[in-house]
């Protein structure tokens, strides 16, 4: 099993950007060492908690700072940006480390302001026009016919040799068959849906079966796990994430991220008692526990949907524990450099 992991850049109370930005160079190599597959950085535009807003200059640094681990976005938010830019600065990024970039590609949004402050052409309705984007990312990185369009005669991946790996994320299912017929590898955010993933995954890996044959099926789950020394220290230390979900539902803005104590004082005792492990068939938002209780549900996630690689996203408050929680999933999961 590959194991990768999906960093949101988180700011640690009584920390600022800065020392979240330092933090993810850190996970990088930690993540490196470990044995991780990858480590793709999100794009999270006017959050309090996270620092992750430009995946582009993450990706650059995280590169340097590591040799052999990949390194892409997860994902870039293609709904707010020119095709054509996007391919430039990916193809850019892999010519500064070849065979290691992956581009991320997804739509979402971060509200009607932020969304707006993101366009360009303020005076047009946006169009939902999300797979032709994908086509046209394709087209100009060389990885898909152009059919005569305008930009035909535009060549950017003129003098470099290699391409990034193409990924679609999603959350519903709806993009999995569009993946597989683009050849492309599917993502499913289990952390936003967790219901939908099966049905998901094995719908991607039937039309992939279908379209290129059993040779290419790439495909990944990615869920939010904490693994703590005991299942009750994973338990408590999941409260973080809980406490920020219902903070954002409650204010409809974004909020710092809490500490486990004020993640406690703010909970009910139903929330902190929720679920963190498949309960009844029904998988939970976080997974939470020991590390043989992760391992054990990884293994089933990982059977129902057929895929052979999971990316973890851990919001931890605490870097230490958040750290550590890496290093005891790598070490269930038996996950060394080179594996």
């Amino acid at each position: 099993m590959k194991l990768s992991l999906v960093e949101l850049a988180t700011v640690a109370p009584g920390t600022d950007k800065p020392q979240a930005l330092n933090d993810v160079l850190d996970a990088a190599r930690q993540a490196e060492d470990l044995g991780y597959h990858r480590i793709w950085y999100a794009e999270h535009h006017d959050t309090a908690g996270f620092a992750a807003q430009a995946p582009e200059i993450l990706i650059a640094l995280a590169a340097r700072a590591t040799s052999r681990i990949r390194v892409g976005s997860g994902a870039v938010l293609l709904n707010h940006y020119s095709p054509y830019k996007v391919a430039e600065t990916f193809l850019q990024l892999e010519a500064l480390a070849p065979g290691r970039i992956d581009l991320g590609l997804g739509r979402a949004t971060a509200g009607p302001l932020v969304d707006l402050a993101l366009r360009r052409d303020r005076h047009t309705p946006p169009a939902d026009d999300y797979n032709q984007q994908i086509e046209e990312v394709l087209a100009h990185l060389g990885l898909h016919p152009d059919h005569g369009s305008a930009f035909a005669r535009l060549d950017p991946p003129a003098g470099i040799p290699t391409r990034p790996q193409v990924w679609i994320l999603g959350s519903s299912g709806t993009s999995a068959q569009t993946a597989a017929e683009l050849g492309l590898g599917y993502a499913f955010a289990g952390f936003i849906n967790p219901d939908a993933a099966p049905r998901a995954l094995l719908r991607h890996g039937a039309y992939a079966h279908a379209v290129t044959g059993p040779a290419d099926r790439r495909a990944l789950l990615a869920v939010s796990a904490v693994v703590a020394d005991t299942d009750a220290e994973a338990r408590r230390l999941s409260w973080t994430r809980t406490a920020l979900l219902a903070r954002t539902i409650r204010t409809g803005t974004s909020t710092p991220v809490p500490t486990v104590e004020e993640a406690a004082a703010e909970l009910s005792d139903a929330e902190k008692n929720a679920p963190t492990v498949i309960t009844d068939g029904r998988w939970p938002r976080q997974i939470a526990g020991s590390p043989a209780t992760v391992r054990d549900q990884i293994e089933q996630m990982t059977k129902a949907t057929g895929v052979d690689e999971v990316m973890i996203q851990d919001i931890v408050a605490d870097p230490e524990a958040r750290a550590h929680s890496r290093t005891l999933l790598a070490q269930a999961l038996g996950i060394s450099p080179g594996a």
